[in-house]
């Protein structure tokens, strides 16, 4: 009895260690992953150790004594070492000689060109392959601005913002054609999850990168799967029990083109040796309110999931294929036609996908670009773009040096085609991280910046300065971008929203789900528009900014 008893304690202890460091680390059971083998050795090791505890207390209680020659004791030892734990220990040190000595084998020193070619670049044409993007649908904000965003329109709603925060993912996607910002709310501690997880998260924040509106969209159902969950509704953890085996990452929070929120997790393999060259293929969706999982090969994504791979991973497989050209040794003696991506990115939307976007620049850093590319996030698709220039920091000094007076600080740049030539355009911001004016600059000839107060108002005066420069013809500075058109109709809703310390009106006319905007400064009678008035706008073809508004009396 006194054995049984003792072996049932010596189990429990180990299946209660064993759950533990599983329920916590969830490490995948695929042999292939480092943090399996280091579940393995470890638990094997615990598992030992409390096994062995009653004769490691004999052996403790039996130690010898050491004595040097002169016979003076000197220390103890144990009489015997158990063969378990040399087995168990050579086990362990075998499993770890085995990843240490693949690691150098299928290391870039042997493998480069198999680092190299983790990712496929063609060469391309910007003009060609970039389009023109109105003004008016330029995006304007910001992961940091949309974080601002999002937490000021949550403390709108007193009954969510006592028991909500905002997370910060803020996942940039293609929604419906228009680049937005998505992010779920969480709970604000443990016991506001306590009150609330039976009815679940009720709401998502998405942020609209052009126009600066920020919807709170309540769902019919509250999200029963998140980050912020505990026990076995947290995304994490819902994700490894249903799926043990599974390699997966880049845990991601978008919306489907109905507004439905999905967890993307990013699958992956390893393409070099045993654990080396890690690289998506593929991914799992699982709707946040249902908590239905699927999961799908590369090929078979979604086309409306914008993020399969991870920016990290892209940009290590891109320092892969700029330094390895040609192979390991070059790349750290002579370093011909070596490259490295610039240390920031962004993303751009493309025909309803989200691209990376990051400067190529030489091994020398002599803060200029060589090149530029872009690199699809859900399929990897990426273009090299041969266009020497300014690196993105230089941009961002000299489009701060522009206002220097008013010492603003300039956001990170995206990449636009304004009139055939590769631009830099970004945000300039004031000490409260509020926009204040906006900057275009030539990525080849960063000395030529256009800013102004409205996007607009920057846009001509880059125009004007490009043609000044005969970069383009003085024709293509005068002329109109896009066709206007002229809209008659009734107010339906309409709100006011303060952007950077100007209203902005928000209305929808009777008959159409578009959602038109209006800055005050176009009309005095703005501020006392109600539902059912009836007025006539103008804005540009495919663009709901208002250039004009005049009220039918």
């Amino acid at each position: 009895m006194k054995k049984a008893l003792s072996f049932i304690v010596k189990a429990s202890i180990s299946l209660i260690f064993l759950f533990l460091y599983y329920w916590f680390a969830l490490p995948p059971l695929h042999w292939r992953s480092p943090a399996f083998w280091a579940f393995a050795v470890i638990s094997t090791l615990v598992i030992t150790v409390v096994f062995s505890l009653g004769r490691l207390f004999r052996m403790v209680r039996n130690m010898e004594t050491v004595k040097n020659r002169k016979g003076n004791v000197v220390g103890k030892r144990f009489p015997f070492i158990p063969r378990v734990w040399l087995v168990v220990g050579g086990v362990a040190l075998g499993v770890l000689a085995v990843f240490l000595v693949s690691s150098l084998i299928f290391s870039p020193v042997f493998c480069a060109t198999q680092y190299k070619n983790l990712i496929q670049s063609e060469t391309g044409d910007f003009a060609n392959d970039v389009s023109e993007i109105s003004w008016s649908q330029i995006p304007v904000v910001d992961r940091d601005s949309a974080s601002r965003l999002g937490s000021r329109k949550l403390g709108e709603i007193d009954e969510l913002v006592s028991q909500f925060e905002v997370a910060e993912n803020y996942t940039q996607i293609n929604f419906q054609d228009k680049p937005v910002r998505v992010t779920p709310l969480v709970y604000g501690d443990i016991f506001k999850w306590l009150r609330n997880q039976g009815e679940g998260i009720p709401a998502y924040i998405k942020v609209d990168m052009v126009t600066q509106a920020v919807d709170l969209v309540d769902l019919p159902q509250g999200m029963k799967y998140s980050e912020s969950e505990y026990f076995m509704r947290n995304i994490n953890r819902y994700l490894r029990f249903k799926f043990p085996t599974l390699l997966y990452d880049n845990l991601s929070f978008e919306i489907d083109e109905e507004g439905i929120p999905y967890w993307v997790a990013s699958t992956y393999t390893y393409r070099i040796g045993l654990a080396s060259g890690q690289d998506a293929n593929g991914a799992v969706l699982v709707n946040a309110i249902t908590g239905e999982a699927t999961r799908y090969a590369l090929a078979d994504v979604p086309s409306w999931v914008d993020q399969v791979f991870d920016s990290d991973m892209i940009l290590t497989q891109l320092g892969y294929y700029g330094a390895y050209q040609s192979g390991f040794w070059n790349s750290v003696f002579g370093q011909a036609g070596v490259k490295y991506p610039t240390d920031g990115y962004n993303y751009l939307a493309i025909d309803d996908d989200v691209w990376l976007y990051t400067g190529m620049t030489s091994a020398g850093g002599d803060e200029s670009n060589v090149g530029f590319v872009l690199v699809n996030l859900r399929t990897k698709e990426t273009t090299y773009y041969t266009v020497p220039g300014a690196e993105e920091y230089s941009a961002m000094s000299s489009a701060e040096g522009q206002e220097q007076h008013l010492g603003y600080t300039a956001t990170f740049p995206i990449l636009l085609n304004v009139e055939g030539r590769p631009t830099y355009f970004m945000s300039l911001k004031d000490d409260a991280g509020l926009v204040k004016k906006y900057a275009f600059v030539d990525v080849e000839q960063y000395q030529i910046v256009g800013t102004g107060d409205k996007l607009e108002a920057a846009r001509t005066a880059y125009i004007d300065k490009l043609a000044a420069s005969d970069l383009i013809g003085s024709d293509t500075a005068d002329k109109e971008e896009t066709p206007v058109q002229q809209i008659s109709g009734t107010i339906a809703e309409i709100h006011p929203v303060v952007q950077g310390g100007n209203t902005v009106y928000y209305f929808r006319l009777n008959g159409t789900d578009d959602i038109y905007t209006a800055e005050v400064s176009l009309s005095t009678g703005l501020p006392f528009l109600k539902e059912g008035v009836t007025v006539i706008i103008t804005c540009e073809e495919n663009s709901f900014a208002v250039q004009s508004l005049t009220i039918v009396k």
